[in-house]
């Protein structure tokens, strides 16, 4: 057993960073990529956005000519759809990062028995059960929850990692402990 312990704490990989808002934008993205409810989220987006886009392009093709109130209506509906599908993680990124920047400096390990996380107030520890799958983006390992919306996740910054070998480590021991989304 302290054969075992020993090799774990050698393979562990240790994460120090403040957070700052791009990490938290970044995670919510990455989440609405990766889980069916974020994809639906953007198919949404998709479907509401087609046939305005679809309305437009009928307003002006018309042998009539456009009409004003049509082509206004249409113009302001996908402004409203892309609005939302740009802000909306912005804002979600935003409440997240507001709750932890009140942390300070997060230190984190990451190892074969799960993530620990240690902050000003905070000391927690997740097992690979309650974070059963992960996504990467160029910036960040984001861990989720197993249900459908993700709700619970864990942000990693690769920044935040002192050896440059530490990434691919990292992402080895995500491989061999999780799912890859």
């Amino acid at each position: 057993m302290t054969e075992e312990r020993s090799t774990t704490t050698r393979d562990a990989v240790e994460l120090t960073y403040l957070p700052v808002l791009a990490d938290a934008v970044g995670a919510i993205r990455a989440r609405a990529k990766a889980t069916p409810a974020g994809r639906l989220q953007n198919g949404l987006v998709l479907v509401c956005g087609l046939p305005i886009l679809g309305a437009l392009v009928l307003n002006f093709t018309s042998p009539k000519g456009p009409s004003p109130g049509g082509v206004a209506f249409c113009v302001a509906a996908l402004v409203l759809v892309i609005g939302l599908y740009v802000l909306v993680p912005g804002l979600q990124g935003q409440q997240v990062h507001r709750m932890y920047a009140t942390q300070g400096e997060f230190r984190v390990v990451v190892d074969d028995d799960g993530v620990r996380q240690f902050s000003r107030d905070l000391d927690m520890t997740y097992r690979w059960g309650a974070l059963p799958r992960y996504t990467e983006t160029g910036e960040l390992f984001v861990l989720l929850t197993g249900d459908r919306h993700g709700v619970g996740m864990a942000i990693l910054p690769k920044r935040a990692i002192a050896d440059p070998a530490g990434v691919d480590r990292l992402r080895a021991i995500l491989d061999g402990n999780i799912t890859r989304m």
